[in-house]
């Protein structure tokens, strides 16, 4: 799950419990000029932020780019698979084609070394004969001629044996040389169409792991685009809070100027009366409110305090930069921890129902952080007094029960910059 953009480093925390020496705020009072030093930081915070969802909107547009380009080769690489596949099939078909054309060729051999044979026996036979009775036989039939037409009938039918003889032997040969080539051709044929399949299938293998090298690729371009994404919508959360943290400080100047006027009237009406007296002080409402610049900010007990501790979702080691204040039952009031401007209150995706406080003390710039409210009360730039209810507890976002998740900012709020807040704000 994503973790909140208000995340922060112990470093930070170190850093600032040194600079409020971990025991009491700050009370030297600041300048009306100070205040809008800080507003000016904020907003130059703002355009860098900005500055960066630009960048993250440029990463963003050009990976959805290579996506597409991805899934263009993905469907390339599919129809050359297809295609391999119908080559193959193709392939394979003629085979089995060539296997009978094969099949029929070795019934035809053996009815050509059916004759073979024969005309061998045939052969063996004439030859035989000729061995037992010798060529004196065809002398001894031409001898015999009782006149010389006789003698060329005789000579004539003699030849036509022998020629007989001749063109068997060479029918033989010829039946021999037939088989040989049929039998060379249909190897010759068979061996180039599985040559083909090889190579088609090697093909098809290289294809393949191109398909997969590439969805892999889409996969991480995905998630890559996720993560940037993320990162915007922390960027733009962030933005819209310092936006609304410079109006927060705009009307905490105009109050501190407020402040400031209203002081000097009490103090030259106490110099023209030095007799009067001077109010006893402000009263509280219930809950009870502390003296002092902050107050409890609801009861209950306190369940994490800030510092190490093991994270109730993950079950590691982290750290825990502010104080949980858990309580049950229904409607358990949340109030103000100091008088100040509400900078802003949304659902935020970690912290749920959250508000954050501008709080001008003594000119000094504090904020405060409320979240996993079931609910909040008040809106962005509204006016509060210590004390004031701004929401009931609850377990919005992330979060394992009903509590109170309380921070404490010195300053303005900023990314790394929560500080502990206890022995500042009374638990």
């Amino acid at each position: 799950m994503r973790r909140s953009l208000l995340s922060l480093t112990v470093a930070s925390a170190v850093c600032m419990g040194s600079l409020l020496g971990g025991t009491a705020i700050k009370t030297e009072a600041e300048s009306i000029s100070s205040l809008k030093q800080k507003q000016s930081d904020i907003q130059n915070k703002q355009a860098d932020l900005n500055s960066s969802i630009n960048k993250a909107d440029q990463k963003i547009d050009s990976l959805k780019g290579q996506q597409v380009d991805v899934q263009s080769e993905l469907t390339r690489i599919g129809l050359a698979i297809d295609n391999t596949n119908k080559g193959i099939q193709d392939k394979e078909s003629k085979i089995q084609d060539t296997k009978v054309q094969i099949s029929k060729l070795q019934d035809e051999i053996k009815v050509i070394q059916e004759r073979i044979q024969k005309r061998n026996e045939l052969l063996k036979d004439r030859a035989r004969n000729y061995q037992e009775n010798g060529n004196v036989n065809y002398v001894s039939v031409l001898m015999g001629a009782q006149s010389f037409g006789d003698l060329i009938d005789l000579a004539g039918a003699v030849a036509t044996i022998m020629e007989a003889d001749k063109a068997i032997l060479q029918q033989a040969q010829s039946d021999k040389q037939e088989l040989e080539q049929k039998q060379a051709q249909v190897q010759t044929d068979l061996d180039n169409l599985q040559k083909m399949v090889r190579d088609l299938e090697n093909l098809n293998n290289k294809l393949n792991s191109q398909k997969t090298q590439q969805a892999n690729l889409l996969g991480s371009l995905q998630q890559e685009e996720k993560e940037a994404t993320d990162g915007k919508m922390d960027m733009q959360e962030q933005s819209q809070i310092l936006a609304a943290q410079s109006s927060a400080i705009q009307k905490a100047i105009q109050n501190e100027q407020a402040r400031q006027a209203e002081e000097a009237k009490q103090q030259a009406a106490a110099a023209k009366a030095p007799t009067s007296s001077s109010g006893g002080g402000t009263t509280a409402a219930a809950p009870s409110v502390s003296s002092g610049s902050f107050t409890r900010p609801a009861s209950g007990s306190v369940t994490s305090g800030y510092g190490g501790r093991t994270d109730p979702f993950t079950g590691a080691g982290t750290f825990h930069y502010g104080v949980d204040i858990a309580n049950s039952g229904p409607n358990v009031p949340i109030v103000a921890a100091a008088d100040g401007v509400v900078v802003t209150a949304h659902v935020s995706s970690s912290y749920g129902n959250v508000v954050y406080i501008s709080h001008s003390i003594n000119g000094h710039i504090y904020t405060t952080v409320y979240a996993h409210m079931s609910r909040y009360m008040v809106s962005e730039g509204q006016t509060v007094t210590k004390g004031q209810q701004i929401g009931f507890m609850g377990s919005s976002g992330e979060a394992t029960g009903q509590h109170l998740h309380f921070e404490l900012y010195n300053g303005p709020w900023a990314y790394h910059s929560a500080i502990n807040p206890t022995g500042i704000v009374p638990f």
